[in-house]
Formats: C-alpha cells, sequence, structure tokens
C-alpha cells in the first residue's frame, strides 16, 4: 500500500514528541531557534492533515518541565514564538473548526504566553472538527503526583473512600480527564524515549519511532505512521484468536 493512502481506520487520538528542531537547525548552518520557527510550519501542516483525515484529538508535546533548564536565551524565544504563533495560528484554527486545549502548568507559564494561550482557547472552546491539545510545561511524573495529592485530599475529606480508588478515578484527577487516550504515539528524529510524556494514558498506545526530524516531517510522514498503526493487532491482554472471535458478526 502506498504511504500516500490511508485504510478507514484512523487513530481517534494522535500523540506527538515534536523532536529535532535543534538538529535540523544545525544541519542548515542556523541557529536553535531557527529550527523551532520552522518547527511550527510543521505543526500547521500536521494540525490540518489530521484534521482532514479525521483524527478527533492531536496532542503535540510543545514544552516539557524539563526545558526550562534550556539556556534562557532560547527559553525566552520559545515563549515569544509561541506567543506570535498563537496570534498568527488562532484564527486558521477556529476557520477550520479546530478547538484548541492546552496541559499542563499553565499557570507557571509567562503572563503574554499564558494570555495568549487562553485567548485562543476561549475563541475556539465550541469548535467541533478536531481538537489540537498542546502540552506545555508539562510533565507525566507531576501530572501523576498532582493527581495523587488530589485523591489523598478526597479520602482525607471523606468525599472518598480508599477502597474506592480505581484506574477511572485517578484518570478523572489528570490533566487529560476530558481527552480520550492516545492510540498511536509518534516521536521523530529516531530517539526511542518517552520523555515524561503522557506516561500513564499511552499504557495501551501503539508506538511508532521515525528518524525524521520534526521539521521535516509532514503529511505523507504522518500517513506512512497511520499505516504502519493499522497493521498491527491490538489485543489489550488477549489473544490473537479472542480478538478474531470479538469481530465476528
Amino acid at each position: 500500500m502506498s504511504k500516500g493512502h490511508v485504510k478507514s481506520e484512523i487513530p481517534n487520538h494522535i500523540a506527538i514528541i515534536m523532536d529535532g528542531n535543534g538538529r535540523w537547525a544545525k544541519k542548515q548552518g542556523k541557529p536553535r531557534i531557527f529550527g523551532h520557527r520552522e518547527g511550527v510550519r510543521s505543526v500547521r501542516r500536521i494540525t490540518e492533515a489530521a484534521a482532514e483525515i479525521g483524527v478527533k484529538h492531536l496532542t503535540l508535546y510543545a514544552f516539557s518541565t524539563e526545558n526550562w533548564n534550556r539556556p534562557k536565551f532560547e527559553v525566552n524565544a520559545l515563549m515569544t514564538l509561541l506567543v506570535d504563533t498563537l496570534k498568527t495560528e488562532i484564527d486558521s484554527l477556529h476557520k477550520n473548526n479546530i478547538k484548541l486545549n492546552a496541559i499542563g502548568d499553565i499557570e507557571s507559564l509567562p503572563f503574554l504566553s499564558k494570555r495568549a494561550l487562553l485567548n485562543g482557547i476561549e475563541k475556539t472552546k465550541n469548535n467541533t472538527k478536531m481538537t489540537l491539545n498542546l502540552a506545555l510545561n508539562y510533565s507525566a511524573q507531576l501530572e501523576i503526583v498532582k493527581a495523587s495529592k488530589a485523591i489523598a485530599e478526597d479520602v482525607k475529606n471523606n468525599v472518598l473512600k480508599v477502597e474506592d480508588i480505581n484506574e477511572n478515578i485517578f484518570q478523572s484527577k489528570l490533566y487529560t480527564k476530558d481527552i480520550p487516550n492516545p492510540d498511536l504515539l509518534i516521536r521523530t528524529s529516531g530517539e526511542t524515549r518517552i520523555s515524561n510524556f503522557l506516561l500513564w494514558q499511552i499504557a495501551y498506545a501503539e508506538l511508532y519511532f521515525t528518524p525524521v526530524l520534526w521539521p521535516e516531517f509532514g503529511k505523507e510522514e504522518l500517513l506512512a505512521s497511520i499505516n504502519d498503526f493499522q497493521n498491527r493487532e491490538r489485543r489489550y491482554g488477549q489473544t490473537s484468536e479472542q480478538i478474531a472471535a470479538s469481530k465476528k458478526p
């Protein structure tokens, strides 16, 4: 099958670790921020392509809590780029009926970044074609700790009994409580780490690693990852025979 075509089964939720901007810029003899700017163009391409083929949720790992440890000038440039991108792209998202959402410690973002983000979320809140989730100032480990603390407070305040705690209760305390778990996780640039991204949510996601650097990742590469996903058997702990039996009319 050509990688330019997909079968009917489209992942409901795709999550992407967008990696390789810096290395791409280095290959071009440019500073790292040049790669981040080019990466924004890939965000636009992939968002439009995902919505076009019927993906309902797209989550992009845009800025982790660990990214604050990068050189100050790069962090400042990234925050400025975030504000500029939100201002220039939000009308396009709205026109294409795409809802903007964010997960992570949004309250700790710089004021201008937070304001631009919240304005975009408010403007697109009623859109229904696809939800674009930006993981900003995000850490899966901190998200799990935060959820654990919330459950502990509920137990302490007699809102919840210990014996009633289960996976659904825990899920309800996560940033992604209103978002289905990813079906497919993609990481670009050839790295094969999860890097503290959606650790709870990807328990049964299919993982796809590609050597393509994020600024070079386009619609064809997205379709190739979906074709790969469609050729896998998702068993959720069952046998292949059980899966086949469940599909019989």
